[in-house]
């Protein structure tokens, strides 16, 4: 979890990390507490924020009670998947238009590149979606696309940041760090912001992309393993009998509040840190028996693409995300590894080959909410953190794009069947309903019964929120 950069030998009100390890040494709680504290501030907050709680209540109904944002790191090509351009591919090869402007500078740049895959009407709606994501095309009506997106950086890292925390420099809390402060958890026993990646690789970026930032830590994205245990180290390295184990709580909460007598200062740190503690203990048995799978049937493990090699590992963390929201997790957040869509070199194959292992999966879980009875209360958010270029880089590869690019939302009070917005007839530009992150953050936040003007933390004498100062507006078209 992520904490404070403080100096731990700095902080004289604390027990000294020696005595509080020699007291609570053989309970993993005392342990983990010490070090959490060790680094947490010892004025309240007020050098660095307040930590005043939200009301934890909606500002109005909300018609979405959890997130599931399925993040596509590096940039899904929006010409290829969401946004049909016959004019691009018929003038495919040909020199790049001269308004064609802000391309990455290092990058050595082609004529342009058609679309290799054919696009088709979906659903009753009728919207246009690629032949290489023919799953998530049939739940055409479920979904409103929008094709009008843009952001303010080509590199990777800032986009990400702007995705996530609404500005393009890092240290900010991300989205569902601020959905967690807005609205707090629904369960005891879970944590209210959940991230489902590889095991073993990170995506790009890395923690950041589900950092509190300045936020308390607590509203921090956990991170829970997708094979094997969900949290490593959880469970006891050896069985301890229930009267011991209740000798331990005991001494451990007797310490605790001896501790918060004689050291009021930071009583809203312990008690916090406290809290996050129980959850860990709580979830030796929830978390475990919230992620395992066996206990669904195999056809819908199938649904999900489990029994395929392919799409498995993908389909695994899509179906966890579903029992976990139905267990009243508040936002889910699942990652690709590395940055799986940036098709600098064989945009055709590259974007196809991902397109195979994540296609099922999500139409999978789209699928299984609805027949549920929770997509209409889970908000599904699927795209990265930018597009890719109408023409080619290095012959057949396509850079990053910032000024025009698609992603789509589903359930939570999203009207589906439609495609929101335009770019031009080349792909470049976000021409007809231009869509700023802001836009898209303001909108989630609303289908979720919050106001963004009104979701702020007070931090060095300015009150900060996701959207920032930008003029963010709801996208009321889209909402049902």
């Amino acid at each position: 979890m992520p904490c404070c950069n403080l100096d731990p030998l700095n902080l004289p009100d604390l027990l000294g990390r020696r005595e509080l390890f020699q007291r609570v040494g053989t309970g993993l709680t005392g342990i983990a507490l010490a070090s959490l504290l060790a680094n947490e501030p010892l004025d309240g907050g007020t050098s660095t924020g307040t930590t005043a709680q939200p009301g934890q209540e909606p500002h109005f109904p909300p018609r979405a009670k959890a997130v599931i944002q399925l993040f596509q790191h590096g940039g899904p090509s929006h010409m290829d998947l969401f946004d049909p351009k016959p004019e691009l591919t018929k003038r495919d090869g040909q020199p790049m238009p001269k308004y064609f402007t802000d391309l990455v500078a290092i990058s050595s740049h082609g004529g342009l590149l058609g679309v290799p895959f054919k696009f088709a009407p979906a659903g009753q709606c009728g919207v246009e979606y690629s032949d290489i994501i023919p799953h998530v095309a049939a739940c055409a009506d479920d979904i409103a696309v929008v094709r009008s997106m843009y952001t303010e950086h080509n590199n990777h890292e800032q986009a990400l940041w702007m995705m996530h925390g609404g500005l393009t420099v890092t240290g900010r809390p991300t989205l569902g760090s601020w959905v967690n402060y807005g609205l707090g958890a629904e369960t005891q026993d879970l944590p209210a912001f959940v991230v489902l990646r590889h095991d073993s690789q990170m995506p790009v970026d890395g923690p950041r992309n589900w950092s509190s930032g300045w936020l308390p830590p607590r509203y921090a994205g956990v991170h829970l393993r997708t094979s094997g245990p969900p949290v490593l180290y959880l469970q006891p390295g050896a069985a301890v009998a229930p009267g011991v184990e209740k000798l331990r709580t005991d001494l451990l909460t007797s310490l605790n509040n001896g501790h918060r007598a004689t050291h009021q200062i930071i009583d809203p740190q312990l008690e916090a840190r406290i809290a996050s503690y129980e959850l860990a203990a709580r979830m030796q048995v929830s978390a475990t028996e919230a992620l395992d799978l066996a206990q669904e049937t195999q056809e819908t493990q199938s649904m999900y693409g489990l029994d395929n090699a392919t799409t498995a590992p993908y389909g695994r963390r899509c179906l966890m995300a579903r029992r976990l929201v139905e267990r009243g997790v508040r936002f889910v957040q699942i990652m690709v590894e590395g940055q799986r869509w940036d098709t600098h070199a064989d945009n055709a194959n590259a974007t196809k080959k991902i397109c195979d292992e994540t296609d099922k999966p999500v139409a999978g879980l789209l699928h299984d909410l609805k027949r549920r009875g929770l997509l209409n209360e889970t908000l599904i958010v699927w795209g990265g953190e930018f597009g890719r270029t109408p023409v080619s880089q290095g012959g057949n590869g396509r850079d990053h794009h910032k000024q025009g690019f698609s992603l789509w939302m589903a359930g939570g009070g999203i009207k589906g069947g439609q495609a929101y917005g335009a770019t031009d007839e080349l792909g470049y530009h976000a021409v007809e309903n231009r869509t700023k992150v802001s836009d898209l953050h303001a909108t989630i936040l609303h289908l979720l019964g919050l106001d963004h003007k009104r979701v702020n933390y007070h931090l060095r004498g300015r009150d900060e929120r996701l959207t920032d100062v930008y003029d963010a507006k709801v996208l009321t078209p889209l909402i049902a």
